[in-house]
Order: structure tokens, then sequence, then C-alpha cells
């Protein structure tokens, strides 16, 4: 047994950019931040990403590396009040990094009262969310910040962690360790690499260190749950019961997307991080196999930001059990993440000349628009033509799925597209 020791996560935590794992993009040899930090010049910032990624381990490194004095306040439990203490112990003795986890909860005046401070440099804000900044922070505090963007953690990136305690941590390292089996110990952590490092804590912990332990997935899952915990919305157990909700809805079960709904409920999690979940699935898992879903989900979100709970409640739960039973497509989300793909690995290609905006006489003179036809002049509002880069022509992105409504879809495309894309 560990005793009163600290997490095994909190052992570990990096103190250098260095001993950071992932965020190669902001912190390599060329990322933006580490050339921030060694030019000494920090902005204000907000890091957004999934949690266990880095924020908070960052914005403890900038303070180092910069040597400024670091204050953390959390939107949990900071208020105005203490917002304001910060600043005026700024001002008197010199700029702090102020740190603020959870950014997103806090609400507008309580973001109002940072403004100043932030605009004037008496402070410079690090904020953390696992929330689009777009949608929680206010665009006054937005303008102020730089937003940098962390990413999830690969699998190896996972691995490496786990055999970096084993090798390093002062308590691990004196025992006979062996990871026969990664699968549970990464999927139960959802990739959170706090949450990670303290289940393979838990798990060294509950089996007898006398003896060489041996890590399965069998002992992983039964030691987990065993251990699980009651729904705390500040907490590990948040993600991974909106995570029951939403793979309960795409899984087509009314009854435990309810089931999962009330036990957030009745753990006092935010109406409106519900109801933006429920508006994603919409769109990712229903798309136009139910194109009401995305109606009823906005709706939805309105209407329980209007009236909060109770009341609220009922308004999920309906909108719960319809995204639940009605019919699956991602095939609009699946179109865009290969278009991303595209994009990524073709770069900027030329726009063709015939559907290009012509406003002036020399872009017509110059072929701009030229043989373009219009829709709308042909029988039933369709004439094929090319609207792609020649390079990619023929590039099928969007494949209708196996519903009624999408193979409505399928059936035009085929009578529209099936001499210039694959449709079958």
């Amino acid at each position: 047994m560990f005793g009163d020791e600290k997490p095994l996560a909190e052992r570990m935590r990096p103190s250098s950019l260095e001993e950071l794992v992932g965020q190669s993009h902001l912190i390599g040899e060329k990322g933006v931040l580490r050339l921030s930090i060694a030019q000494g010049k920090v902005p204000s910032m907000i890091f957004w990403g999934p949690p266990g990624v880095g924020k908070t381990t960052i914005a403890n490194i900038i303070a180092n590396q910069v040597k400024a004095p670091f204050q953390t306040l959390s939107a949990i439990s900071a208020g105005v009040k203490d917002v304001r203490e910060v600043i005026q112990r700024a001002s008197r003795g010199g700029k702090i990094i102020l740190f603020i986890d959870e950014i997103h909860r806090f609400n507008k005046s309580q973001q109002d009262a940072l403004l100043g401070a932030v605009e004037k440099g008496v402070i410079t804000l690090i904020g953390a969310t696992t929330e689009n900044p777009s949608f929680e922070v206010n665009s006054a505090l937005l303008s102020r910040c730089q937003v940098y963007t962390l990413k999830s953690l690969e699998l190896d990136e996972l691995k490496g962690l786990l055999h970096n305690a084993l090798k390093k941590d002062e308590k691990l390292k004196k025992l006979s360790v062996e990871i026969k089996e990664y699968e549970a110990l990464i999927n139960l952590s959802g990739g959170d690499a706090r949450k990670l490092l303290n289940l393979l804590e838990l798990v060294i912990d509950s089996m007898d260190s006398t003896k060489k332990i041996s890590i399965t997935n069998d002992g992983v899952w039964e030691i987990a749950q065993q251990r699980m915990a009651m729904y705390d919305k500040g907490g590990e157990q948040h993600y991974d019961i909106i995570s029951a909700f939403i793979k309960s809805i795409r899984g087509s079960d009314p009854n435990a997307a309810v089931y999962w709904l009330s036990r957030m409920i009745a753990g006092g999690e935010d109406v409106k991080f519900i109801a933006r979940r429920l508006l994603i699935l919409a769109s990712e898992d229903i798309g136009n196999a139910n194109p009401t879903a995305l109606v009823i989900a906005t709706n939805t979100f309105q209407a329980v930001t209007m009236i909060g709970y109770p009341e609220g409640e009922i308004v999920l739960s309906q909108c719960a059990v319809y995204l639940a039973c009605s019919p699956k497509s991602n095939a609009s989300y699946l179109a865009i993440k290969k278009a991303n793909e595209l994009v990524k690995s073709t770069g900027d290609l030329s726009v063709p000349l015939h559907i290009r905006n012509a406003p002036t006489k020399l872009m017509k003179d110059s072929g701009y628009g030229k043989g373009y036809k219009y829709a709308h002049d042909f029988p039933g509002n369709f004439v094929e033509q090319e609207f792609l880069p020649k390079e990619i022509s023929g590039e099928k992105l969007y494949d209708p799925q196996n519903n009624p409504r999408e193979a409505e879809f399928r059936k035009r495309l085929i009578a529209y597209w099936s001499k210039r894309y694959d449709y079958k």
C-alpha cells in the first residue's frame, strides 16, 4: 500500500517541456508555444483540449520558465472576489501568471472581472477548458487571449507514460511489475494521462506487492469495478458517464440513455453541457438519416437554456429518447473527415475557372465564370459539370448509408452523378 503519498500522476508531473508527452505541434522544436516561452514573450492564452493532456502541466512549466509568480484558481469554487484579490496583488507586487482551471465555468461577470487586468498586462491569464472556448468564453476576453488546441495522446504515448512511471517513480521501481495487456488501462482512462497513471497505481496498490505483479485486462476491470466511484461533475466520472450517455443513444437504447441522463442530472451536471452533447450527436450520429433530429436538439438547447432545472430534465429526456429511437447515419461526419484529409494531402488546389466568381470585367475577360451552366436553366434543375479541382476530379466523399432517407439521396446521386462518381 502507498499510504498517504501523493497520487502517481502528481508524482510524475513533468517539470519541463522536454519531459512532457504529446503536443509536439505546440512544444516541439519549432512549436509556437516553445518559441514564445524561449523568447520570454508569453501572451494571455486559453488551452482547449480533452482532460489529462497537459493543460495544467504546461501552465506550471511556463511559470517556471519565465520565473513569474504563479497563482491558481478553480472556476468551480472561485468568485469575482478571488479574481480581484489576485489582480490587486499583481498591481502592487508585479505581474502574475493567473491559471484558471475550467474557465468555461466562469459566468459573464467573473470573466468581465479579468478584462482590464489582461488588457493592461497586469496579469498573464492562462485558462484551461475542455469546452469550445468560442461558446463558453465571452468574445471580449477571448479576443485578448491566444487559443491553443491540445490534442489527445496517441496510443504509443500512453504506453510510454506507463513504462516511464514503472521505471522512474521511486515507489513503483522497487516493485516487480509487468504490464501484459494495455487495453483495459487505456480504455478505462479514456486517453486521460492523469487518470491512466492513477489507475495504474490503484491496480498495483490492490495487488500483493511481495510477489511479481502481472497486469492483465481482466484484473484491471475487476479492480476498477470494485472501486467504481459515484458521479462527480468535477471529477473523472464526469467524462465516463457522458461517454456512456452518448454511446447509449448512438446504440439506439433509450432506456440506457435516460438512465445515464438521470445520473448526470442527479450529480448537478450543467444543463447546457448535456444539451450541447445532444446537439453534436444529432448531426454526427444521425445526420441525414433523420434531419429533424438536429432541429429537435437545437430547440432542446434553446429550451433548457431558458428554463434550466428542474423542468429542463423533461426536455432533455424527450430529446434523448427521440435521438436514441432515430435511424442512424454518420455519413456526413465521415464525409467532412475525408474532405479534411484530402485537403491536407493535396493542399490549396485552384478553383476551376468556370465556377469562380467574376464581379469585374477584367475577371470575365480572364475567363472567370466562362462555361458555367446555371442549373435552373436545365430540365430537373440539374446539368452535369465539374465542381472539383481537376486534380481530385471524381473523388467521392459523401456515401449515403442504408436508411430510408439516405436511400432517396443515393437514388438521386446515381441518376445525377453515376458517370463521374462511384455511386451504385
